[in-house]
């Protein structure tokens, strides 16, 4: 069993979907797991392989079984901006407000990465919290501004949040707005966008 588990995992990781079909025919569990616990869902998902990523669902395996760093196959969508591995996901019903190792939801690492696109879609197709706080104490809008760089993708990405409700007046920890964020590192056009908001 554990040589058809390395199997899986190893098909599942380089995005072998026909690997992993013949792993689950001959016994592997769908949820194995590797040294670092990240399932073949994760492995593929991390990897973009949407295929392989299909059949593992249609095998029953779990988008929210989380590894030793509390990731899982959907939360990494977020960090990884796929839209279409997102949306393979969405079809077996991930629990949305499933929680990173730093307390956030799938659109925090987005918006802090400016995956605008993924961004878009996730606030198009599904229900998530916009004023989700993570554990630091910001939001998806907080940390577009904090960790992002102020260029055209994070301005679009907060354009984004504004327009699906995102509460601009909800402070960091210490009390400071996303605006007093973008003004104090020179991000004029988010600034503005804010303002107007």
């Amino acid at each position: 069993m554990q040589h058809r588990t390395r199997q899986l995992l190893d098909a599942a990781g380089r995005g072998d979907a026909a690997g992993v079909r013949t792993a689950l025919d001959a016994g592997a569990p769908v949820e194995a797991r590797d040294e670092e616990l990240r399932s073949p869902l994760l492995l593929a998902s991390l990897g973009g392989h949407v295929e392989a990523a299909r059949v593992l669902l249609a095998a029953g395996a779990d988008p929210d079984a989380q590894d030793a760093r509390r990731d899982s196959a959907w939360l990494v969508t977020g960090v990884t901006g796929d839209v279409a591995m997102m949306r393979v996901l969405l079809t077996a019903g991930p629990d949305l407000t499933l929680r990173n190792r730093f307390g956030g939801i799938a659109l925090i690492p987005a918006s802090e990465r400016g995956h605008v696109a993924y961004v878009r879609a996730v606030l198009r197709d599904t229900g998530m919290d916009v004023d989700h706080v993570n554990d630091l104490g910001w939001t998806a809008l907080l940390e577009a501004v904090i960790l992002g760089d102020g260029g055209r993708p994070h301005q679009e990405v907060v354009r984004l949040l504004l327009a699906a409700g995102a509460r601009p007046d909800l402070p960091d920890a210490d009390g400071v707005t996303a605006l007093r964020h973008a003004e104090r590192r020179g991000f004029d056009a988010i600034a503005a966008l804010l303002r107007a908001a």
